[in-house]
């Protein structure tokens, strides 16, 4: 932990502020259990608790990526001079510690290691119950790759400009990277748009408001497996449980997917399924549909563009939906 009461009851900071030996002893702002300032040459300056008596607020044994990152968007946040920012604030009614605080709504989650989905949904809920806005911000274990997995469904997040996106922190790098217009093909990889901003550029603030910024709209060019009836055809031969379910559904349809040919497997690359979205509320029905009524209506089926969802918005009910155009 970065934050500790000294002797004297006040709260102190590891981050910017310099601790001196006639502080102590300290101990812990959230179980009140002793602790011990360490400084070394590895790991930032922090506090440990003395025993490792189970606290409910403060994690044992850090990673050093875990407080280097709390460190780094402290002092960053800090530079505002119209935000107010703590740093670990300890939240009582929740039982929880906000690594950062800003105004005294918005909490910054780091997250540097795997947790199970049911307590990262306990942890998001207790947030909101409580009227607090959470950010997940993913280190380095847990950033995209090809695929997505269940827990990483858990930190998506959603807007109308950005679509499906998720924070990652590269502390090597010295960048928060946003990982936006995240959508899935059918060989289950993702495609996405990336965009970095620089630790301490700028206003913390504005960069995690960029979602919901006005702006262009984003678009890119999908993906498309242009071998993808062979493809269809091999997952079914070796029962992959996917595809298998993925026949199951068309023969309740009356359809059978070994007879289906390219342009029936189109739109190739789609939006994140609904399954597992802890961060998001709102009711994604309405873009699901108008995404696939756009493309199914589309003559052209060679080639897929992919657009932010205010697209589908503003494109429903003109001639060019009507008339699969681009």
């Amino acid at each position: 932990m970065l934050v500790a009461k000294d002797r004297h009851g006040r709260l102190v900071n590891a981050v910017h502020q310099e601790i001196k030996r006639n502080q102590a002893p300290f101990t812990c702002p959230g179980c009140l259990g002793q602790a011990r300032f360490k400084k070394g040459k590895i790991n930032r300056p922090h506090f440990a608790h003395v025993t490792r008596e189970q606290c409910t607020f403060f994690a044992e044994n850090e990673s050093a990526e875990h407080l280097n990152l709390k460190g780094h968007l402290y002092r960053w946040a800090s530079k505002s001079k119209t935000s107010h920012v703590t740093l670990e604030e300890c939240l009582p009614d929740i039982g929880q510690i906000a690594d950062v605080m800003l105004n005294g709504h918005l909490a910054l989650e780091v997250q540097c290691s795997s947790l199970s989905q049911d307590r990262l949904k306990e942890r998001s809920d207790h947030y909101r119950f409580s009227g607090h806005e959470v950010i997940w911000l993913l280190g380095r274990k847990l950033w995209l790759k090809e695929t997505l997995t269940k827990l990483q469904r858990g930190f998506l997040y959603f807007s109308k400009n950005c679509g499906f996106y998720l924070w990652e922190l590269d502390e090597a790098n010295s960048v928060l990277r946003l990982k936006y217009m995240i959508h899935e093909d059918l060989c289950g990889k993702l495609q996405y748009l990336t965009k970095e901003f620089r630790f301490g550029e700028g206003d913390l603030m504005t960069c995690l408001r960029f979602p919901f910024q006005a702006q262009s709209l984003h678009s890119f060019e999908g993906k498309m497996n242009h071998s993808i009836v062979s493809y269809v055809r091999q997952q079914l031969y070796f029962q992959n449980p996917r595809w298998m379910a993925k026949q199951a559904e068309a023969y309740r349809q009356g359809h059978n997917l070994l007879t289906y040919s390219s342009e029936d497997f189109y739109p190739q690359v789609n939006p994140i399924s609904s399954d597992g979205l802890t961060q998001i509320s709102q009711d994604l029905d309405t873009y699901y549909h108008q995404f696939h009524s756009y493309y199914i209506s589309r003559k052209a089926k060679h080639y897929q563009i992919l657009y932010s969802p205010a697209f589908y918005d503003r494109i429903k009910g003109t001639e060019d939906f009507t008339n699969g155009k681009k």
